[in-house]
This record gives structure tokens, C-alpha cells and sequence, in this order.
């Protein structure tokens, strides 16, 4: 078979090794491709890979050679599902590759704000402990985590292994979730979203993005927090109204945030959050180490191998 990778250079920057597809037909790899470059890539190949470029029903029409898309992420709304269902090309995603990396990620951020280690570090070395009349100095306010609650809205495989590094340092787990499991009743307390806003000091976001939670961080909400609240997004960006939230940071009603997503991904210049001195992002890395896109790529390998086995798996549009 044919296969074409439409935006291989984000899963493998070179570190990787396509050699999986390779063995599975004859593979064709595209760092990036133009929406306008599209259709003729593709081609008459069968199968086609893609990560954050669009698939859309046009795309479908003009390339009526192809027989299954792959998605090297979770996410696949860069896909047109219902078209490609139409024409019986199912579309496989990689549910469960990031687990790890995601939670890590989420606790970095927290710890960044809690301590800033860089910005202390870059302090030492342009000499102000040299000079320092004292012997130690901090130029943030530091804060212990063990006492405090974590509220994580999502309580999933993501959500559970944050829960799970929350209570490794010390912290009371509450979260909110539309389906309560066992596993999660072991880490933490399944509460409402209301009360999880009233008890938490950090809130972490773990959720799926639908229609009807689109900005459910608001202003609104986030009067309903405690004040000095540090929130945490990790999952997707269109989950925060950011407005209200650069407000409620320059506020101090917000303590801090730590931020891998936003509304608009590459950021927009005059994203609201960029002049929040008290708000970190990070360019949507939380997925990224190393040993979480090897686990993408093997999946990735799996799904199309077990698709040519006629036993399609981790269908999104079956």
C-alpha cells in the first residue's frame, strides 16, 4: 500500500524512525504540507497519516484512492470523521500514548509557580546572592504544597496519575468528573463542580473539550473560586475564557497559572495572557518526551498494521 505522512516533523523531529510504516508499504514523509498542497500529496496513496493538518470532505472527494486515515495524536478534529465514515475510511486515533508525560507536565507547571527555580537560578548567577547582604533571598513568594487541595476537573487516566502525584506530595485530591470509577474513589473524593471551585487551591484541567464546556473557565467561575487560586491547563486551550482570566491574574484573584495550551495554537500576538508576568505557557510540550512519542509511533505503526489485518483498532468514527 501507498502511505503518505502529511506532517511527520512534529512526532519525529529526527530522533525517531519511521521504519514501523516503512514495512508496512511503500512511505512517503512531508514535514509540513500546505492546505493548498493537500489533495495533490496525498495523491492515489491509501493511507494517509496526519497530525495537526486538515482532512476535510473536499480533500476526501479529490482523493478517492485513499482507505484509512491515522492521526498521530488523540485529538482528531482535524479530521472531517463524518465525511470520511461516508465513504468507509475509518479514522484511527492514539488514546493513550501521553498518560505520563501530561501528569508530569501538569506538576511541572505547578512547581514552577510554587518555587520558580530558573528565575532564582538566573538571579544567582547574574550575582545577586553574590552581593546579597543576607544569606539566602527570594524574589517570589514560596509555597508548600502538602496540606492544600488539588481539584481536577476530569478525572481520567490524566487526571488520576496528577491525583496520584498530588498526594505523593502531601495534597488533598478532589475532583469532578461525569463518571465516577473506583481507581479514582482510591486517589481522591468525587465532589460537584461547584464544590471543587470553592475547596480547591490548584485547579487542573483534564477534560475533553465538547460544545457545552467551551470557556467554563470564566468570569463567572472564577468568582467562584478561593481567591489566590493557581489554575493548571494541560488538556485544551478553548476550556478558559482567557480574557477573564488575564483579569482575574492581574487581579491577584488568580494567583498564578500554568498554562500548554490556548484558544489559538501557534499563540496569537495579542493573546491577553502574554502580558501576565504571573502566567506561564508552554508551547503544547506536555505530550512531547521522547519516550511518549515512541509510544505514539508504536501505536500509530499498530493501528494502520492491524487495519491491514482487516481488524481496525482505535476507531474514532466506527
Amino acid at each position: 500500500m501507498k502511505i503518505v505522512i502529511l506532517d511527520g516533523y512534529t512526532e519525529n523531529p529526527g530522533d525517531l524512525s519511521w521504519e514501523g510504516f516503512e514495512k508496512l508499504g511503500e512511505l512517503k514523509v512531508y514535514d509540513r504540507t500546505p492546505a493548498e498542497e493537500i489533495a495533490t500529496r496525498i495523491g492515489d496513496a491509501e493511507a494517509v497519516i496526519v497530525n495537526k493538518t486538515p482532512l476535510s470532505a473536499e480533500t476526501f472527494a479529490a482523493c478517492p484512492s485513499v482507505k484509512y486515515v491515522g492521526v498521530l495524536a488523540t485529538g482528531f478534529n482535524v479530521v472531517d470523521v463524518a465525511a470520511a465514515k461516508e465513504r468507509g475510511i475509518p479514522v484511527c486515533n492514539i488514546p493513550t500514548y501521553g498518560t505520563t508525560a501530561v501528569a508530569q507536565m501538569a506538576m511541572a507547571l505547578l512547581l514552577e509557580i510554587c518555587h520558580h527555580p530558573q528565575a532564582h537560578s538566573q538571579a544567582v548567577k547574574e550575582g545577586e546572592w553574590t552581593n546579597n547582604a543576607d544569606w539566602c533571598f527570594w524574589k517570589y513568594p514560596l509555597i508548600e504544597l502538602a496540606g492544600k487541595t488539588m481539584g481536577i476537573i476530569g478525572f481520567g487516566r490524566i487526571g488520576q496519575a496528577v491525583g496520584r502525584l498530588a498526594k505523593a506530595f502531601g495534597m488533598e485530591v478532589v475532583a469532578c468528573d461525569a463518571h465516577e470509577s473506583e481507581s479514582g474513589k482510591e486517589i481522591g473524593t468525587y465532589v460537584t463542580l461547584e464544590e471543587l471551585y470553592q475547596k480547591s487551591d490548584v485547579i487542573s484541567l483534564h477534560c475533553p473539550l465538547f460544545p457545552e464546556n467551551q470557556g467554563m473557565i470564566n468570569r463567572e467561575s472564577i468568582g467562584r473560586m478561593k481567591d489566590g487560586v493557581i489554575l493548571l491547563n494541560t488538556s485544551r486551550g478553548p476550556l478558559v475564557d482567557e480574557e477573564a482570566l488575564a483579569e482575574a491574574l492581574k487581579s491577584g484573584k488568580v494567583f498564578g497559572a500554568g498554562l500548554d495550551v490556548v484558544s489559538t495554537e501557534p499563540i496569537k500576538a495579542d493573546n491577553p495572557l502574554l502580558a501576565c508576568g504571573n502566567c506561564i505557557i508552554t508551547p503544547h510540550i506536555a505530550w512531547a518526551p521522547k519516550e511518549s512519542r515512541q509510544r505514539l509511533m508504536d501505536i500509530a505503526v499498530e493501528n494502520l498494521q492491524a487495519f491491514c489485518q482487516g481488524k481496525a483498532q482505535n476507531v474514532v468514527n466506527g
